[in-house]
């Protein structure tokens, strides 16, 4: 019987667990956290059979690192110190760079596969995990290259199985792209948010009039603060970048706006519809 590590038990670890027991059924799963309340609810929800720690990972087949992405930089070599030659080391973080950096003169990188499904709610936590939650999403691979054949071909034979498509980038190119398409999305839903929160002060009213536009827009403000701000650390350079272009396009949104100048509000916006068109092929 295979047995899979599982180093995070929240929305991300936890839905993986969930699509092993589909797809692998007679696979034992273990459980790390450093969470006890975490621990105990992935054993109620059947997450997990077992609670492990990092020392036991010598007999593992796989390990599933589903940490923010500050600690898994800290914790993958130690990870990569305690498994057997023959084990699989998969990260799910949001930022590929830093961690690909940790390891790249470890004696075991050839046991490490850097990738980033790109899956998630706004939710957290065990009780937040889902059935299937990465069919149909891309996950991007970094570096493929320098983990060893014979172990990537399992793992990425499983991500297939659980219907993700696969694509492949190098760490700098991803964590600069994701910064514009994810990272920033969630900059602008916590700042709509705060800004909305600190006008309700005043006009208790407020959040009567919001419908399901608002309700969309700052969706991703309701995610895991710890999670975020460990991404924004990580990937602070490419973020910054992407803040001053968004902040750019704003000022000169006000600027028309204070001009009175609606056909250019108006030539901005349908200039920008194009997006329908570039998303509806990507799905």
């Amino acid at each position: 019987m295979k047995k899979i590590y599982i180093i995070g038990l929240g929305l991300i670890g936890g839905s993986f667990a969930r699509d092993l027991r589909r797809h692998m059924p007679k696979t034992r799963l273990f459980g790390i956290d450093t969470s006890e309340q975490h621990l105990q609810e992935a054993l109620a929800l059947v997450l997990v059979d077992e609670v492990a720690t990092v020392g036991d990972l010598s007999d593992a087949d796989m390990v599933v690192l589903a940490v923010p992405v500050d600690t898994a930089v800290q914790i993958l070599p130690t990870v990569l110190d305690n498994i057997d030659d023959n084990t699989i080391v998969v990260d799910m973080g949001s930022t590929k760079q830093a961690i690909c950096e940790a390891v790249v003169s470890h004696p075991k990188r050839r046991n490490f596969l850097a990738c980033h499904p790109i899956a998630g709610t706004e939710f957290s936590g065990p009780n937040a995990a889902i059935d299937q939650l990465f069919k149909g999403k891309t996950n991007i691979v970094c570096e493929v290259e320098k983990t060893a054949p014979k172990l990537q071909e399992t793992v990425l034979n499983l991500f297939k199985e659980m219907g993700m498509r696969i694509r492949y980038m190098d760490p700098i190119s991803h964590d600069k792209h994701i910064a514009y398409v994810s990272h920033l999305s969630h900059i602008s839903a916590f700042m709509l948010g705060k800004t909305v929160i600190e006008k309700e002060k005043n006009e208790r009213d407020i959040f009567d009039m919001a419908g399901s536009g608002f309700a969309s827009t700052v969706r991703l403000a309701k995610s895991n603060p710890v999670t975020w701000t460990s991404i924004f650390k990580q990937n602070k350079t490419n973020v910054l970048e992407t803040l001053e272009e968004y902040i750019s396009n704003l000022t000169h949104f006000k600027t028309l706006l204070e001009a009175e100048n609606y056909q250019g509000i108006h030539d901005e916006m349908k200039n920008t519809n194009h997006i329908k068109e570039i998303l509806n092929g990507i799905n």
